[in-house]
């Protein structure tokens, strides 16, 4: 807590010196780019058992209840996230660009590779932050620039002018607005490799794409974040593939030396995971080298649930880690059925939910995603944490 006695100008000199330390004051928006992660109604596909614990009803977030950034969002005072797509919603305080299947990289790079029937949604990165940039003027525009409409219209040459002061007005509002906003983008990557993955790919030829989403993908939209006044990013981690049950099912492999002795995850398919996680903290430590004002940081959900698998009851996951709540009997223990998934005739939902850290075979449930977000919030997951100076 902040010493009463301490003189208010002192403690803002303190703040305006530290070019790393999060502001204690509270953010005025969350902003974020993702996948079926954080994804909070972009797309909505089937319905409950899906919202169940929380919601009462399916609102397109792939869980039991709420997400990762929904305890983000309560953790630093705002609302939930609308979707972008949604009408008629208020974005003042923040907007969620996530979608369901979203890759890192663009169509393109997978019509190429005759991986695109793999892909039914083109929502990349750079879709999401051209739908931001297009959105923004409405948020953090000055009223007279939203809504400028000349009495009588005055000779072109002025009213280009005036077009001119109005976006640079406009420009300075938004960079204002965005110095105190959170960014969250990502978690990207783990759609761009499971296309391979289920494309029949090998994994040697599968982690060709790793050095894409971690180095030019995330260079150049991170980079237009930051130039349209984004100051405070966090750059979540992809997760350790090898533990989730889908992948443990449609997966396995007969010699037990293919599988972590403590873990019980997948190691080529982790060593995967951290392959691409290993070039995207070398890919910030350079983002955070170019824009030494701006705080970059990793949050590293790879970590937080390998440590799930590794000591589930230290969490109170007394159902582990590695078997699905919402599912079916399958070919092995993981309770992951292809051909009865989670909202499908033949799944069934575990009487314990908050007992088990995956919710469908490839998401998790609400209560992981609480304990994932006090890593971020309080630390050590996101370093500083999020909540940093406001504990101090």
């Amino acid at each position: 807590m902040v010493n009463p006695a301490m003189k208010p100008p002192f403690f803002l000199l303190f703040l305006l010196c530290s070019s790393h330390l999060v502001s204690s004051q509270r953010y005025n928006a969350l902003f974020n780019f993702g996948d079926s992660l954080s994804d909070t109604g972009n797309v909505v596909l089937g319905g409950l058992p899906y919202g169940m614990t929380y919601f009462g009803h399916h609102t397109g977030r792939c869980s039991d209840g709420r997400l990762v950034i929904d305890f983000i969002a309560e953790g630093i005072g705002l609302p939930h996230l609308p979707p972008n797509t949604a009408k008629n919603a208020n974005f003042n305080k923040g907007a969620n660009f996530a979608f369901i299947a979203a890759p890192a990289l663009p169509f393109d790079f997978y019509h190429e590779r005759g991986l695109s029937k793999g892909l039914w949604v083109n929502a990349s990165v750079h879709e999401q932050v051209d739908r931001f940039e297009k959105l923004l003027p409405s948020i953090c525009g000055s009223p007279q620039g939203r809504d400028f409409v000349p009495y009588s219209y005055p000779p072109i040459e002025l009213l280009d002018e005036l077009s001119l002061i109005l976006n640079l007005r406009n420009s300075a509002d938004c960079k204002d607005f965005l110095s105190k906003s959170l960014v969250v983008v990502g978690e990207f990557g783990g759609n761009d490799y499971s296309t391979g993955i289920f494309g029949g790919w090998p994994l040697t030829k599968v982690s060709s794409f790793a050095p894409r989403p971690t180095s030019p993908e995330l260079w150049q939209r991170a980079s237009r974040l930051i130039g349209l006044g984004a100051v405070d990013l966090i750059v979540p981690s992809v997760l350790p593939t090898g533990c989730l049950p889908l992948y443990l099912t449609l997966y396995s492999a007969k010699d037990p030396a293919e599988y972590g002795s403590r873990s019980g995850c997948l190691r080529r398919l982790n060593t995967l995971s951290w392959y691409h996680n290993a070039g995207l903290r070398r890919q910030i430590d350079r983002l955070q080298k170019k824009y030494p004002s701006v705080a970059i940081r990793y949050a590293d959900m790879y970590a937080q649930i390998f440590d799930f698998a590794i000591d589930p009851l230290k969490y109170g996951f007394k159902a582990g880690a590695l078997r699905t709540c919402c599912g079916a009997p399958g070919m092995h223990s993981y309770n992951f059925n292809l051909h009865a998934k989670c909202d499908q005739n033949g799944s069934t939902v575990c009487s314990h939910i908050s007992a088990h850290v995956s919710w469908d075979g490839l998401h998790m449930t609400e209560a992981a995603h609480r304990i994932i977000a006090q890593g971020w919030l309080n630390g050590p997951y996101v370093n500083p944490p999020i909540l940093s100076s406001s504990s101090s």
